[in-house]
């Protein structure tokens, strides 16, 4: 479904995120981890068009990504919830949820499905359609924010730091209502910087460290790791060579 290769990306002129190949497979939820600042947040806004400087190739269903604006990205399928929330304040709760279905808005019925399976995930939006998104607690805000993306039908997810600053419950509650979607074959890539969140929920984990891929491993095999602790630690030491 989607094959980077050799992507590039920053924000001015010095490199964020370095020369990364890798590869998603349809329907997989792969994990991104890393330090603050190893890139991870950029690669997804690479992928979804918000960085300004981009390079490589970033290969989705056939098309280039790196070539595309993000309005174009999101029509073809590839939507991204972004770090913090950033929901609409002002708006209720539904307003914002249609501002992720724009194409929708002139067809009623399909609007009607997409509001229903967003509520049928998150039940709490329902009951505060007709809220103020602002009014809202973090975590609703945060299912807000998903919900939204789902609005799209989107193909492939790419969730930044979705449980950031989050309740114990409300993690639980975004997790399994994730745990259905993946269910249902939607493909994802999540960013997260707990481990015993991360590696559970995925089949695959990068780690980035400096705006490199540093390990792709399997996540069961990664978290049987006995020094995962200091697994940052170790990737970002150099090489030690010995000479023959």
């Amino acid at each position: 479904m989607l094959e980077l290769n050799q992507v590039s990306a920053s924000y001015h002129l010095a490199p964020v995120v370095q020369a990364v190949s890798m590869r998603v497979e349809t329907g997989e939820t792969v994990a991104l981890i890393g330090p603050n600042g190893a890139g991870k947040s950029t690669l997804l806004g690479a992928l979804s068009g918000t960085v300004p400087r981009r390079q490589g190739q970033a290969w989705f269903d056939g098309v280039d990504l790196m070539t595309l604006p993000s309005h174009q990205i999101v029509a073809l399928g590839v939507v991204q919830v972004p770090e913090g929330r950033h929901v609409f304040a002002p708006m209720s709760v539904q307003d914002n949820l249609l501002l992720g279905s724009v194409a929708l808005a002139q067809r009623q019925r399909a609007l009607q499905q997409r509001y229903d399976a967003v509520y049928g995930l998150f039940p709490r939006l329902a009951e505060r359609r007709h809220q103020l998104a602002g009014t809202l607690s973090g975590g609703e805000q945060q299912m807000v924010a998903i919900g939204r993306a789902l609005m799209s039908r989107p193909k492939l997810l790419l969730l930044d730091e979705p449980f950031l600053g989050l309740a114990p419950k409300v993690v639980e509650e975004i997790r399994q209502a994730l745990n259905t979607l993946r269910g249902e074959g939607l493909t994802m890539i999540l960013v997260e910087q707990k481990l015993d969140i991360a590696l559970p929920f995925t089949s695959r984990t990068h780690v980035m460290i400096k705006g490199q891929l540093a390990l792709v491993q399997n996540s069961a095999e990664l978290m049987r790791d006995p020094d995962l602790g200091q697994l940052y630690f170790r990737l970002a030491q150099p090489a030690v060579w010995s000479s023959p």
